[in-house]
């Protein structure tokens, strides 16, 4: 087995535990490519066609998505797994990479742990953005004040 198929087999393994069973092959096609960090080697960002789709991230060894990434896996997995919901009223802001307040989440993914990464999506369930969950589904749902989700990339910007 050559450098690029255990690359390719060790991030479809990472994906598969953090978002579930089948987000490897999805995320990862066998067209990948991968961008090493010159000083240590290790696999930092996984590219399809020249476009990002993630980024592994050192200190907790899991991937954080590009609104691409966000992409592959909305459209794989059926609703509610890894969303959150929020208001139409505030998708467009969202959308532009605003940060998601609880006061907005109008439902959630049962299953969604502080630092998670997330999607944002509407009430129809549109894509609207991609995230770190700030806080648990049970938070979100109760709080009505603060951060929800820090938005890292959304589709409109």
């Amino acid at each position: 087995m050559g450098v690029e198929e255990r690359l390719l087999k060790m991030v479809r393994v990472i994906a598969d535990y953090q978002f579930g069973r089948g987000a490897g092959k999805v995320l990862f096609p066998d067209s990948c490519k991968f961008v090493l960090s010159p000083t240590t080697g290790k696999v930092r960002q996984i590219k399809d066609g020249g476009v990002r789709i993630a980024t592994l991230k050192a200190e907790t060894g899991l991937f954080t998505l590009s609104i691409e990434g966000a992409r592959r896996l909305h459209s794989y997995f059926d609703y509610p797994k890894l969303r959150v919901v929020v208001l139409k009223d505030v998708a467009d802001f969202i959308a532009r990479g605003r940060s998601v307040f609880a006061k907005h989440v109008v439902d959630v993914d049962e299953n969604v742990r502080a630092n998670d990464e997330v999607l944002v999506v509407d009430e129809d369930d549109k894509l609207l953005a991609t995230g770190k969950a700030i806080l648990s589904a049970k938070e979100m749902m109760e709080f009505q004040r603060g951060v929800a989700v820090t938005v890292r990339q959304g589709v409109r910007g």
